[in-house]
């Protein structure tokens, strides 16, 4: 009897080792046989004992793979990318050790990850995809189904989300106020009506743009760096607590006024095809604007612009209308250039703050808050030539 069972055992042993994952796709399999770090014995085959202890990455993306039929017996797997090829179904059920998926731009209409509870990076953009369950995926980290076909999407339950990329859906609504670690924030091309980003107060990049916003309040989110919100119904934009702000574009809209005095980061401006009637661009940084990086024609009435340097925006700055001209003061709205010998004797001075609302002493072309004693406070920047 003892015989009998050692054989029997030594038998299921060699069978289970010898036995070949079932691969049908020549080139999902070609991918794999080629993978010396999971065909450790060289063959032209994958073995069911190479694929369960393999706890590495498979990288097969852009192969012309139609079918991942094998993949289930990767149950150690941690990373898969099988991106840009021409898969029509993906089962990931089996692979719960995976905390990386990349599948996007293939022809999937349906996804299932409620198995993958580890996963952090999810990205499934560009497929057929009408609906996704996240709701076992309570640690993800990045997550971008952009240009699917989405009418919902439920993130409420993801508080560690860094990125989340869902542009190009058809989303009417969009309910970001618990994922308070976002640092980019990608929903264009939607149809969404409006957007709070107030409780995002980490965002760093926010693309927003080709949907009906009316209005957009952008004031928690003072570490922005990149905003873009064109093509949208936009008639009006603070971004007087973006001094981080390197590139807007908010071409395309219905803004009438633009305030950007305060943003003495920004290098990159498109503004164009608006209804602007006033431009304040003296922040102290228009140096750092070149050629085309600022964008403002196809504004009928808009007439000055206010700069930094008159002379050095008109030599540089090309692409705005006939009619306009710079100034260092255009006298409207959206001017607000003091000095101190234009103080008001009706009130005194008490203390200068930075943007950041450091005290400090009088610096010219820097922006500056002055504070007086009737407790009132006033935005200042002198130009010294």
């Amino acid at each position: 009897m003892k015989i009998i069972l050692l054989f029997l055992s030594v038998f299921l042993s060699a069978t289970l080792f010898g036995q070949n994952v079932y691969i049908p796709d020549a080139n999902f399999k070609a991918c794999l046989v080629g993978n010396s770090e999971i065909n450790a014995n060289g063959d032209t085959e994958i073995q069911v004992s190479e694929a369960s202890v393999f706890n590495g990455a498979i990288d097969c993306w852009l192969q012309n793979i139609s079918d991942l039929t094998g993949i289930e017996a990767f149950t150690a797997l941690t990373d898969l990318n099988c991106r840009q090829n021409q898969l029509t179904s993906l089962d990931v059920s089996q692979n719960t050790a995976l905390t990386v998926l990349l599948c996007g731009s293939n022809q999937l209409t349906n996804l299932d990850v409620s198995e993958n509870i580890a996963l952090e990076d999810l990205n499934c953009g560009s497929n057929q995809l009408t609906s996704l369950d996240l709701s076992q995926n309570t640690v993800l980290e990045s997550f971008v189904c952009s240009g699917n076909q989405f009418t919902s999407l439920d993130v409420s339950q993801h508080t560690d989300l860094t990125v989340l990329g869902c542009a190009n859906n058809q989303l009417s609504s969009l309910d970001v106020s618990q994922n308070t670690a976002l640092q980019y924030l990608g929903c264009g091309g939607n149809q969404l009506i409006s957007l709070d980003v107030s409780q995002n107060t980490a965002l760093e990049s926010l693309s927003c743009g080709l949907n009906q916003l009316t209005s957009l309040d952008v004031s928690e989110n003072i570490a922005l760096e990149l905003l873009y919100c064109y093509n949208t119904q936009l008639t009006s934009l603070d971004l007087s607590q973006n001094t981080a702000l390197e590139v807007l574009y908010c071409h395309e809209s219905q803004l009438t006024s633009l305030d950007l005095s305060q943003n003495n980061a920004l290098e990159r401006l498109w503004c164009y095809e608006n209804q602007l009637t006033c431009l304040n661009l003296a922040n102290g940084n228009n140096i750092n604007f070149i050629g085309l990086q600022f964008r403002a024609y196809d504004n009928p009435n808009l007439n000055c612009i206010e700069v930094d340097d008159y002379a050095w925006s008109t030599a540089n700055w090309t692409a705005v209308d006939s009619q306009v001209s710079f100034s260092k003061d255009c006298n409207n709205d959206c001017s607000n250039i003091s000095s101190l010998n234009e103080l008001t004797t009706s009130k005194n001075l008490i203390q200068i703050l930075d943007l950041i609302g450091r005290e400090t002493s009088f610096k010219p072309n820097t922006p500056l808050i002055y504070v007086y004693d009737d407790g009132s406070t006033e935005k200042v920047f002198s130009l010294d030539y």
